[in-house]
C-alpha cells in the first residue's frame, strides 16, 4: 500500500509518538523466501502480547503460522517476540470480540455494531471473523 513506506519511516522517527499508541511495524520473514516483509500495523497491546487483525486475503500473516519469531518496533523500540495465527472462525471470533472490547472505537473499520452500551454485536464479530484472522505475538 502506498502509505506503508511514510508509515513506516514516522513509527521508526523520534516523530512516533502519536501513531506508536496505535500502530506499530512488524518484520516477518517469508517460509518459502526468506525474504523480511515489514508493515505498518493497528495493534493493541494486553502485557507482553500484541493484538493484531488482518484481512484473511493478504498474504504476509501466512508466514506466522505455526509460530514463528517476530521482530517489532513498538512505541519507538525493536523487540523480537514469537507471532502465531487464529485462523478458526469461532477462535477468530473470540479474538476480534476482546479486541473490540478494549477498542470500540475500531468496530466501524470491521462492519461491527455496537449496542446501546458501546458492546460489540456478536452477529457482526461472528460475521467479520469470516473475513479476518487474529495474530498473536508474545513478545520476549
Amino acid at each position: 500500500m502506498w502509505y506503508n513506506t511514510p508509515m513506516s519511516w514516522l513509527l521508526r522517527s523520534p516523530l512516533h509518538g502519536t501513531m506508536s499508541k496505535s500502530m506499530l511495524l512488524i518484520t516477518v520473514t517469508g517460509r518459502k523466501s526468506g525474504k523480511r516483509y515489514t508493515l505498518p500495523v493497528n495493534y493493541i497491546q494486553d502485557g507482553q502480547t500484541v493484538w493484531i487483525t488482518s484481512q484473511r486475503d493478504r498474504t504476509w500473516w501466512r508466514n506466522l503460522q505455526g509460530g514463528a519469531p517476530v521482530e517489532v518496533v513498538l512505541r519507538g523500540r525493536q523487540l523480537n517476540g514469537k507471532g502465531a495465527v487464529l485462523t478458526d472462525p469461532p477462535a477468530v471470533a473470540r479474538g476480534l470480540a476482546d479486541y473490540l472490547a478494549k477498542v470500540p472505537q475500531y468496530a466501524k473499520y470491521y462492519n461491527v455494531g455496537l449496542d446501546a452500551a458501546g458492546v460489540p454485536l456478536e452477529e457482526d464479530i461472528a460475521q467479520a471473523a469470516q473475513q479476518r484472522v487474529v495474530i498473536r505475538i508474545d513478545l520476549a
